[in-house]
């Protein structure tokens, strides 16, 4: 076999695993939105099968009964609140730790990333207790918050590692036309991090709309503060559980981020590969 040969039958075996894992993944998406379009004794009946009559009455009932736009308005919030305190201090902690470096900024950096060992299940409780304390639990702006907690370890993680890329003459450059810090990281490093600060905005995006356990514990308890991950689990019940407005809910749930994602995945790609050819 040729090495030609041997590249083709390289690039076949990747796609077809390629194929195989995305088939997987997209499966349980795809039987979710047929059993969104059936009554419930079809979804009972035939799961995997297509609709015998698709009707959409199902998406009508769920958005009235858990007031899809108000709780739409609420993840908005919420994902708002927390990309944006995510990507402002990782990013700010990330340019100091590399452009101040020495023992004291480099022991803030690992304690900075640390935290991503950590499983959050560990501290729940703890975090509980001290949300209730300082009361930003049943708050959306106090969920919005506790965000940047649990996703500013990673985002710091990337930017430091994106942010070695750029020279350093650009600070002094700056700094000799009379600019500030502050006034160099806003007007000439942070415009350099487009690509991977969408790269960070998207991820944690994904994240934080889709999340379901911490709402679960900080906002569940008021119907007007919920998210609609949480809402849509309101149909499953411990005895009885309306699958067909479960699975709708679910799908009106993630179709948002869904559409976030599609829309720009290319600047994943362009973040990764930006950092991969810099490095």
């Amino acid at each position: 076999m040729t090495r030609k040969q041997k590249r083709i039958l390289g690039k076949v075996i990747m796609l077809a695993v390629l194929t195989i894992a995305a088939v997987f993944y997209i499966y349980p998406v795809y039987l979710m939105f047929l059993d969104s379009l059936k009554p419930f004794g079809e979804v009972i009946a035939t799961p995997v099968s297509l609709p015998k009559e698709p009707t959409f009455e199902n998406y009508r009932y769920v958005a009235d009964k858990i007031s899809y736009w108000k709780l739409l308005g609420n993840n908005v919030l919420i994902t708002a609140i927390g990309i944006v305190g995510i990507v402002f201090f990782s990013s700010v902690a990330a340019y100091i730790c590399d452009r101040r470096r020495n023992k004291y900024t480099g022991f803030i950096y690992t304690l900075l990333i640390t935290p991503m060992l950590i499983p959050f299940q560990t501290i729940m409780i703890t975090l509980l207790k001290a949300m209730n304390i300082i009361h930003l639990n049943n708050s959306r702006v106090g969920l919005g918050i506790q965000y940047w907690g649990f996703g500013i370890p990673m985002a710091t993680f990337i930017f430091y590692n994106f942010m070695k890329t750029i020279p350093r003459e650009l600070d002094e450059s700056a700094h000799i036309d009379g600019a500030s810090t502050w006034r160099t990281y806003i007007s000439v490093i942070f415009p350099l991090l487009k690509s991977v600060t969408v790269t960070v905005v998207v991820l944690d995006v994904m994240w934080i709309w889709n999340d379901f356990l911490l709402p679960l514990l900080m906002v569940n308890s008021n119907t007007k503060t919920r998210t609609l991950v949480l809402a849509a689990y309101t149909f499953v019940g411990q005895m009885n559980t309306q699958w067909q407005y479960a699975m709708t809910g679910m799908v009106m749930a993630v179709f948002p981020s869904i559409i976030v994602f599609i829309f720009l995945q290319k600047y994943i790609v362009e973040g990764v590969v930006a950092g991969a050819v810099k490095g």
